[in-house]
């Protein structure tokens, strides 16, 4: 092979090394910048959550979003409704998984406010008796994995 074409080979394998890292690098700061993002619904105290948690649902389509006074709320954190369908939403940001107590507060709440469909949101996941009573009583349960989607969908960067 002559000398010229090895010269432009090793120049063609340079650039492709080149770019991959350059991706990689783009990929690796694309990620922390989301993860950030995301782990800032951490850092709110309790009554901010809720007002994260109303500025979602709202980014989602949710109309007539109303957050709750704080107390005597009847375990509802959120009043909404979207498409023709009314909402019950308690928020619970935790550092650790929520439990039945949850589900079974939003279930009151849910028929308090005569909404058709009860929600926990949270920032964490939730027990395993959480879970089985959510699915007996037909309360929605939207995880973390659950919120960190609607915020990457609602593409809140900060």
């Amino acid at each position: 092979m002559p000398q010229s074409n090895l010269t432009i080979l090793a120049v063609l394998i340079g650039i492709i090394a080149f770019m991959a890292i350059l991706i990689v690098l783009i990929d690796f700061f694309l990620r922390r910048r989301r993860d950030r993002r995301i782990n800032k619904m951490d850092e709110l105290n309790g009554h901010d959550f809720e007002f994260f948690c109303a500025d979602l649902l709202r980014g989602q389509g949710f109309i007539d979003v109303e957050v709750t006074r704080g107390s005597g709320d009847f375990g509802v954190d959120i009043l909404a409704e979207k498409d023709g369908v009314t909402y019950a939403i308690q928020c619970k940001r935790y550092h650790a998984p929520v439990g039945v107590e949850a589900v079974l507060r939003t279930y009151g709440g849910q028929a308090y406010y005569e909404r058709m469909v009860g929600v926990v949101m949270t920032n964490q996941y939730f027990t395993s008796p959480a879970v089985e009573a959510a699915k007996k009583l037909r309360i929605l349960l939207w995880d973390r994995g659950y919120m960190d989607a609607m915020i990457e969908e609602k593409g809140m960067v900060e």
